[in-house]
């Protein structure tokens, strides 16, 4: 018999007259799902499990460190592969958060590993900046929602051609 868990319209009210602080969650294909709210609109919030993204971020801060002699360019676009992958599955609508906190916590493990090359380090945060800028890309939904995704642009046309 498996657990139930109270989601949707009454997830929250129930839960109180329960006396718990708020409504359960669950983990799913690497997301924490929970009840959210949208503006007057309930829906559920798809999050990144921080035990993921700690043992991804720990793994990636490893790699850092090991290939820290190579040159920046090499690891730069070996980093922005690792982003986007890591982007291409997570970019969901509501876990931007989360992302970003990802890709700060990534340039942080990459500028400690570069100022590690050298006992005196000469990086500046412009140069790091320009660096961070040319070889990691921007967060952004790369899943929208699917009344976005499926929406049909005809611009007052028929959609029949």
């Amino acid at each position: 018999m498996g657990i139930t868990i109270r989601f949707g319209r009454y997830a929250a009210q129930q839960c109180r007259e329960r006396e718990l602080r708020k409504p359960e969650t669950f983990d799913f294909l690497g997301f924490t799902h929970c009840c959210g709210r949208r503006g007057r609109g309930l829906l559920i919030v798809r999050l990144t499990i921080k035990k993921r993204m700690r043992a991804t971020l720990a793994a990636i801060r490893e790699t850092l460190m090991r290939r820290r002699h190579e040159s920046i360019p090499v690891v730069g676009r070996w980093l922005g592969r690792m982003v986007r992958g890591y982007f291409n599955y997570y970019a969901v609508p509501g876990n931007m958060y989360r992302l970003a906190s990802f890709r700060s916590e990534l340039c942080r493990a990459w500028r400690h590993a570069l100022i590690r090359r050298s006992q005196r380090h000469k990086l500046l945060w412009s140069r790091f900046n320009r660096l961070v800028k040319k070889y990691l890309p921007p967060c952004r939904v790369v899943h929208p929602l699917p009344s976005e995704r499926f929406c049909v642009k005809t611009y007052g046309r028929s959609r029949m051609q």
